[in-house]
């Protein structure tokens, strides 16, 4: 049997296949992701549930004409092999490669580059009106999954549809799981809307006849769109999404390609606004990601037979550390309770949410409300800690501001994978968390050398009844030990790991050994040297720096953030505000966006090495 795909680069390729050539078109683009992504790692399980979805839209539709958003865009591997990027997609999510996720800039086929959840409905709603006003024939199609359907964002265009435009497709894709299971009400209905035994039942068996007619299906479709459309309240009684003016359809086999096509043409055709309801199975084909869809939303490189990844670390996670230390800590302190956006696992918090149920809460991909929610349970002597991504902070800071810290509320931000994250790229490097919460008042922002030092951190967060941001990296911590007794944090002091006068080199936390091996160069080359753990952007240690810089000739900060405004920063504006006349060389990612790619790459090519910063400071002293 021949290869489709071999005939496949382009969404025009797909307009002569018949329904068989696209049912092996649909097997052979799984096989082609799951060896592709088990040498780059990637988003696997749903990007397998896509498949036929993506087909059938690409089938349909016109892009780049037509507008075709994905919400997240992780899900959309297989739009990219389909719109002129297969032969390039071996480079997937490596440096100088494909993109992990959609951007504008690698594809005319992109509409809207996104990472975050909750923005392809607005986005679609903006290109809507754009083409309405321009008097424009396309079609806008927005493709959100059910976690993200409940994200405020999108029931902020929800809301804001009906009475903007009369021309958008909604494909809500409903896998039962974002990342983590998901909660909440949204989620509930949903699965009434797909369980629903007299509609399922009446709906298979209207199905069937069509089937049987299938040489008068260009009508009887039709015909059967309309039948279902008027007796769909007589089983489901009341269809939320219709009171925002969408027409219903649904729900849809997302893995059989003609009933994908025959609804999608009815939407494509239709003058109303549609919600096309799509079940699709995360994982689909690959056995192991079918058992464990949430294992399988992001992988590294891993072995196809055994479903094992290549050389795992057996040195645990900052995640794990800090969920098992939360763990301790609740054991301790009644008060203590557990917040995540729909990251359950990839915060470190499945553990506690079993030994804890009652004191852990998923609300769902919304950090703003998490922000509040934290906000108002410390109002009434609960010590919320809420762990969340670095990059995800990001969509709460006015909430921080205005609900925690004006009101001095002791709520523990835990930042997961602040700084660089590598294969992710930009939407998903943490490196602007300090660099914008740094002026917030009443904040401390910490973060911790070890594994060690984020227990001891942890605790001292309880004790000083005050907003707390921790935050740190994504990765291991190789020769970890948590310590039997908790200690608190002097509050705003550093340690001075290394005495030296003429050079002082503050880091903070995962940076310290690149602060130490610069060190070590610069004094084979007749330097003194001094190395401090920082710990703290705020309150910074001026007391420590304005005493090292009555002797010091040079000040050298590394951090892995943005070097702009951040940590660096802080420090640069002490020396400069207690008039010190030596040299301030700030080492930290550039004020631009990174590119995705492996940290070593990222860090070469931006001069994080030891050997880069030495030359600087040696550049600078000679100066």
């Amino acid at each position: 049997m021949s290869s489709v795909l071999e005939k496949v680069n382009l969404p025009a390729d797909l307009k002569g296949l018949t329904l068989d050539e696209m049912t092996q078109l649909a097997g052979e683009i799984r096989e082609f992701l799951i060896e592709t992504i088990s040498r780059t790692g990637g988003h696997l399980a749903s990007n397998l549930g896509m498949v036929e979805l993506t087909l059938a839209l690409l089938k349909v539709f016109n892009p780049p004409g037509d507008k075709i958003l994905f919400d997240v865009s992780h899900q959309a591997y297989t739009y990219k092999i389909l719109t002129g990027r297969k032969d390039r997609f071996s480079t997937l999510r490596q440096y100088g490669g494909l993109s992990g996720f959609l951007k504008r800039d690698e594809s005319e086929y992109d509409a809207f580059g996104a990472g975050h959840s909750g923005t392809a409905l607005s986005a679609a709603l903006g290109m809507a009106v754009a083409r309405d006003r321009s008097g424009g024939s396309g079609h806008v199609v927005a493709v959100v999954g059910d976690a993200s359907l409940a994200c405020g964002v999108s029931f902020e265009a929800l809301n804001n549809i009906h009475s903007t435009t009369s021309r958008l497709i909604l494909i809500l894709n409903d896998n039962e799981m974002s990342i983590s299971a998901n909660v909440g009400s949204v989620s509930r209905y949903l699965g009434e809307l797909l369980a629903n035994p007299r509609y399922n039942r009446w709906k298979s068996s209207i199905e069937d006849v069509v089937k049987r007619m299938s040489g008068q299906s260009q009508a009887l479709r039709r015909v059967y769109y309309r039948l279902e459309e008027s007796v769909k309240n007589l089983f489901l009684h009341s269809v939320l999404f219709e009171e925002f003016g969408f027409r219903y359809i649904g729900p849809i086999d997302g893995h059989d390609i003609p009933k994908l096509i025959d609804a999608l043409e009815i939407a494509r055709d239709d003058i109303r606004p549609i919600l096309l309801h799509v079940a699709t199975q995360k994982g689909r084909g690959y056995e192991f990601a079918e058992q464990c869809p949430e294992t399988w939303h992001g992988t590294g490189a891993f072995d196809i037979e055994s479903g094992k990844v290549t050389k795992p670390s057996s040195a645990p996670s900052y995640s794990q550390i800090f969920g098992s230390t939360l763990e301790r800590l609740a054991a301790r302190y009644p008060s203590v309770v557990a917040i995540t956006a729909a990251m359950q696992t990839g915060t470190g918090l499945a553990s506690f949410a079993e030994r804890y149920p009652d004191r852990f809460f998923d609300v769902g991909i919304n950090e703003e409300h998490a922000v509040v929610f934290a906000a108002g349970l410390a109002t009434q002597g609960i010590t919320p800690f809420f762990a969340v991504y670095s990059t995800f902070a990001q969509r709460a800071l006015d909430y921080i501001v205005h609900d925690v810290c004006l009101q001095n509320l002791p709520v523990v931000f835990c930042l997961d994978r602040a700084g660089i994250v590598g294969d992710d790229g930009p939407t998903h490097h943490g490196i602007f968390d300090m660099a914008m919460m740094r002026s917030f008042p009443n904040l401390v922002i910490m973060q911790p050398a070890d594994g060690a030092e984020l227990v001891h951190m942890l605790y001292s967060a309880i004790q000083w009844k005050r907003p707390v941001a921790i935050r740190y990296p994504r990765g291991n911590c190789p020769g970890f030990v948590s310590p039997d007794q908790f200690e608190e944090v002097p509050l705003g002091r550093a340690h001075v790991l290394r005495e030296g006068w003429e050079i002082q080199i503050w880091a903070l936390g995962d940076m310290l050994p690149l602060a130490i091996a610069t060190a070590d160069r610069l004094v084979t080359k007749g330097y003194s040297v001094g190395v401090v753990n920082a710990r703290f952007v705020a309150p910074l240690d001026e007391d420590l720096v304005l005493s090292q810089a009555r002797l010091a000739r040079a000040f050298v900060t590394i951090e892995n953030g943005v070097v702009t405004g951040g940590f660096g920063s802080a420090v640069s504006e002490c020396l400069a505000d207690a008039g010190y006349q030596g040299r301030v060389i700030r080492n930290g990612w550039p004020k631009e966006f990174v590119p995705h790619g492996a940290p070593s790459i990222l860090e070469e090519k931006h001069g994080l090495t030891p050997d880069a910063i030495a030359a600087r400071v040696v550049k600078a002293l000679a100066g």
